[in-house]
């Protein structure tokens, strides 16, 4: 549905913080299912853990977040420009269940719950093979720079 060269068009993010590869299905102001791929080549991997490897769970709510942010802009019909900026307003119910190690792919799973006074609230699902790796309620927020 959305390749990287058009989450790049959207997104402000660079490498090493892009956390999205590809977005499987979008329905307009709904629902959103995105990719991360995880590799050994992260630059996260060389201090966590360097005898285990495991995606920082801080990373994983990063992901979504950039995830919801695509949904957000799609359901406002918009582009950010260069003086908007698109914040994490706040965090609820975070819960890990599963290392996410290099070599997993990360599909994350992202609801519109609320759009409302310029704050949205999403509900947001990773997974990895199935298995629920984590979960939590996310809200952002838009905000144009001076």
């Amino acid at each position: 549905m959305m390749d990287i060269h058009e989450i790049l068009k959207q997104l402000p993010h660079r490498y090493p913080f892009l956390l999205v590869d590809r977005v499987l299905e979008l329905e307009k102001g709904k629902r959103i299912k995105a990719i991360k791929n995880v590799t050994i080549n992260e630059p996260f991997f060389v201090g966590h853990f360097p005898h285990r490897p495991v995606m920082p769970g801080v990373l994983m709510l990063e992901a979504m977040a950039q995830v919801a942010a695509l949904l957000a802009f799609d359901a406002l019909g918009t582009t950010p420009g260069e003086k908007t900026i698109y914040y994490f307003a706040g965090i609820d119910g975070a819960r890990f269940k599963r290392p996410v190690e290099p070599g997993d792919q990360l599909v994350m799973d992202v609801s519109l719950e609320r759009m409302k006074s310029g704050i949205f609230k999403f509900k947001g699902v990773a997974r990895v093979d199935d298995q629920l790796a984590c979960e939590a309620e996310l809200m952002c927020t838009m905000r144009t720079l001076p």
